[in-house]
């Protein structure tokens, strides 16, 4: 920190070297975490929780089976929604605070993704297709096939979410770990240059 005082026993906080630095490395952050298109991946993020949530709504009229018994699809959307919403404020408010608590959402994204993707192949390997006799199929075997193709469909989109917040976490892991050193000056820097006059004795 620099300081100067003059004649009159006035004290100047000059402008810190350290403090310029930390803002030209919070802007450069701030650079790099937009190269890597957060607010992007925030909105397929939300997109694909919001596809999730509105698919499922089909296996509601079906037989119930572990997919909706453990509400898979309402649980991964919910996470799929904070995770984007999470990674779009990170594209507007790029702090490292921020860039942390997206960093923890997408990695419960991806743990989570990951637990609905087993808990669907289970449960389509536990429900297989219902094949019809002598050429009649009744309504059961109809309401399988509805089943199965949509419990298929949210596999892919699971699929997809699983690998955007895999990506997500890469690309902020790396930001993390280039501007971490930084992260403990910002707290004590101040933010504009200063001027402490002394007390008049007189």
């Amino acid at each position: 920190m620099a300081v100067a005082i003059s004649r009159d026993l006035t004290v100047q906080v000059l402008e810190d070297v350290n403090a310029v630095k930390l803002t030209d490395r919070q802007q450069a952050l701030r650079a790099a975490i937009q190269r890597g298109e957060p607010k992007c991946l925030g909105v397929s993020q939300v997109m694909l929780g919001l596809m999730v949530m509105s698919y499922s709504i089909p296996l509601h009229v079906t037989d119930a089976t572990e997919v909706v018994t453990l509400g898979v699809p309402w649980w991964t959307g919910l996470t799929f929604i904070v995770a984007g919403a999470v990674a779009i404020v990170l594209d507007k408010h790029c702090t490292m605070k921020t860039l942390r608590v997206c960093l923890l959402v997408s990695m419960v994204s991806t743990l989570l993704s990951v637990i609905a993707l087993i808990i669907y192949f289970v449960d389509m390997d536990r429900n297989p297709d219902i094949v019809c006799t002598y050429g009649s199929c009744n309504q059961h075997h109809y309401a399988q096939k509805l089943s199965r193709g949509v419990k298929a469909s949210l596999l892919i989109f699971t699929l997809a979410q699983t690998v955007i917040s895999a990506i997500l976490c890469c690309l902020l892991f790396k930001q993390r770990r280039s501007f971490e050193q930084y992260s403990t000056l910002s707290q004590g820097a101040p933010p504009t240059p200063i001027t402490i006059t002394p007390p008049d004795l007189n």
